[in-house]
This record gives C-alpha cells, structure tokens and sequence, in this order.
C-alpha cells in the first residue's frame, strides 16, 4: 500500500471540510460490556475543550492491554460502555482553547502516558511519568471537566480509556497525551509508536541502557517483546534469548535479532538454569513481557549475580506480590519496572519518530495483519489465538 498517497488524499477532502466546534457523528467499536463483541455504531464526539484536541483518527491497532480491558480481566478497567484503543495514528481535526503546540492538518500519535510538562514529575529528568496525565485505567473522562465527550444517539454518556480511546474514527484527547510528528512520516507505521514499539525499544535504550556486546535474556515474545529485541540489536548487544511457549514467534524473533530461543515446554530444567549455562552465570540484562509472576521470578534469576537488572514491563492484574525474598537482591542484582519505555511523550517522541524514518528500527516486522476497523472483533481474535503481533485497522 501506498501509504504517503493515502495520507495526501484523505488530507486534500480533510481540508475542505469544516467541522470546527460541531458535534461529530462517527463510527466506533463500543464495548458494552466485559467479553462482549464489540459493536461498530454510530456515536457522538463533542468539540475539544480548553486544552484538548479532535483527532481524525486513520490508523489503530490493537493492544494486550486493549485485550485485558476487554475481557474485564482488571475491575479497574469496567466502567461501559467504553470506547477502548490506544495504539493509533492520525490528523488533528480541531483545537481548543489554548493549545499552542498543534493545529488542525498536524500529524498526531495518542499517548496514554501523557506529558503535560509543567508538574514535579514532567520538570524531573528522571522519569516520564506525570502527575496529571499519566496512564490511569481508573480514569474514564475527561481532566477539564469530569465528563466523556463520547455519547450515543440518545446522549448518553460513552466513556474513554486510557487517556486515548482510539476505536473511534474521530476521538478528544487531551493536548498532553497527543504527539505531533513530522508529516512526511508514514502513518501506519508510526501508529506503532503509540504503545508497543515505544515500550519496548525505550525499555532497552532509556531504562536499561543496554550496553554494546551484552547479553539479553526477554521473557514473551509478543509485539512489546520483540521491540525490546529489537532495541537491544541495534544497540549492540551480542546475545539476545527469546523465551516463550509459542514456537511460532521465534521465526519473527530471528527478523529483530533474537539469537536463541528457549521453549520451557521442552526442557527439563527451570529457564534460569538453562540462561545461565548460555551465558556463564546469566544475563546482563533481562526483560519480563508476560505478566506472569512466576515468568518474573525465572527472569529475574536468569540474571548475573553482581550487576543483572530485570525490567518489568508486563501487565499483573492479579493481586499477588512480587515472588522476591528481600535477601536475594544482596546478591546484586535489581529490578525496576518501565512505564511506556521511559519515554517523555512530548518531548521524546518526535525525534524516536525520526529515527524510526531513517530506518533505524525494523517497524514493518510487527505489522502481521491488516484489516478494515469494521473487522475489529476478527482482529481481536487474532490476538486472543497468538496469531498476530498487531494487526493495523484502517478507519
């Protein structure tokens, strides 16, 4: 597909249409309920409001979290009906007031993990996260005024998720959770940025550092995974093991540069035995993408005494505690979990765009399915069946 030829021409009838301060009636996939199909309708999308922007919404994928939330698998997440998505690329259909940084025709990327740039945490150098706009699965509405801006055809009320709410051909969000990118970049591929790509790659680069000639050990080998492969290939480390139950990701793995793999099924010794024979006494680095415990507690073994550091970056909803006896980090090695890579929104993303531009990152390996977004539920099922890493939807 012609990506750049599709972009212009939605852009030159985008242009000509003015829907500034109107009520928007457009389709989304709502989610009445937890496990429930989602059903594409038509929904009402109100104007942005002081500090937020309208979204023309041309690319979403879908997300594990998009597929936990779905399930109800987080009591934190059931609050329907509910427009769900958060990995998505798009145009800025209107502004509100006092929004500086964008304006209608720009080229957007929603962010959960928002960045509104003026509180302690967004002055803090040392971390992404944000006191106001950071990824809260509590949160339903809106900041300005505690209300949703989507509603159906009677005016009732449809509620947002994640700050982003992209399962909807046009979506508010606040202007802290949208990134404008350059407009030469291709849209679909950047809509990888959103969640995914970002996650895994700035868990590599930003949290861990990875160091040229180190070893990484990665624990699920789903989109996020495999971005974290991704990241520590180009930054030079010299092995990457690749763990999972799915023998089908390791012909993906081999593409981002996973260098071995390691099926628990076949062996009969615990995943940490068998790294540690691999690498000499364990990993320098390991990554858990599963959001297992006992996935966590292999990763975290499969580390050298002395200096190992495991970054968790899977989703726990059960209640459970870290699977950790405190006299076991004497030994050296720490964990540290990851939040959205590490990555300032805002400020970081433009230029991660730019590079993954110039070719750095291989982004067309995730991309496995393509589907029109009225095939949503037959994208879900990819997922639920392992068959995908993401499938883009084309709103």
């Amino acid at each position: 597909m012609d990506v750049g030829y599709h972009n212009k021409s939605f852009e030159s009838s985008f242009e000509s249409v003015d829907t500034a301060g109107k009520v928007i009636t457009c389709k989304a996939a709502v989610a009445w309920g937890p496990g429930q199909p989602l059903v594409i309708e038509d929904v009402q999308v109100a104007p942005p409001h002081k500090m937020e922007v309208r979204v023309k919404i041309l690319f979403t994928s879908i997300c594990h979290t998009d597929l936990s939330a779905w399930k109800g698998e987080n009591e934190a997440q059931r609050a329907y009906p509910r427009i769900l998505g958060h990995e998505a690329a798009g145009i800025v259909e209107s502004v509100g007031e006092g929004v500086e940084d964008m304006k209608k025709g720009d080229h957007v990327i929603p962010i959960f993990q928002g960045q509104c740039g003026n509180c302690i945490c967004c002055r803090n150098e040392k971390t992404n996260l944000c006191q106001r706009f950071g990824v809260n699965p509590l949160k339903s509405v809106m900041v300005n005024d505690g209300k949703p801006r989507f509603s159906t055809k009677d005016g009732n009320p449809i509620f947002h998720f994640l700050n982003t709410s992209t399962f909807s051909e046009y979506t508010v969000l606040d202007s802290a959770c949208a990134v404008k990118i350059d407009s030469e970049a291709p849209l679909e591929k950047m809509s990888l940025l959103s969640c995914g790509v970002s996650t895994g790659v700035g868990a590599a680069w930003n949290v861990a550092n990875v160091q040229p000639g180190s070893s990484v050990a990665i624990f699920g080998l789903g989109a996020v995974g495999l971005a974290v492969a991704e990241g520590a290939r180009v930054r030079g480390a010299s092995k990457i093991i690749g763990v999972d139950i799915n023998p089908s990701k390791f012909s993906k793995g081999k593409a981002v540069g996973i260098t071995e793999f390691i099926n628990p099924k076949d062996l009969e010794v615990p995943v940490n035995e068998r790294i540690g024979a691999m690498t000499d006494g364990g990993v320098d680095y390991s990554f858990e993408c599963a959001g297992n415990l006992e996935v966590l507690r292999q990763a975290f073994l499969s580390t050298h005494m002395g200096w190992g550091l495991t970054v968790l970056l899977g989703i726990h909803p059960s209640p459970m505690l870290l699977p950790l006896h405190p006299m076991e980090l004497f030994n050296g090695r720490q964990i540290v979990g990851s939040v959205f890579g590490g990555f300032k929104g805002k400020t970081q993303l433009p230029e991660f765009a730019k590079q993954c531009m110039c070719g750095t990152l291989k982004l067309d390996e995730f991309i496995t399915h393509e589907l029109p977004f009225d095939k949503i539920n037959e994208a879900f099922q990819l997922l639920v069946d392992g068959k995908s890493l993401r499938c883009l939807l084309h709103l």
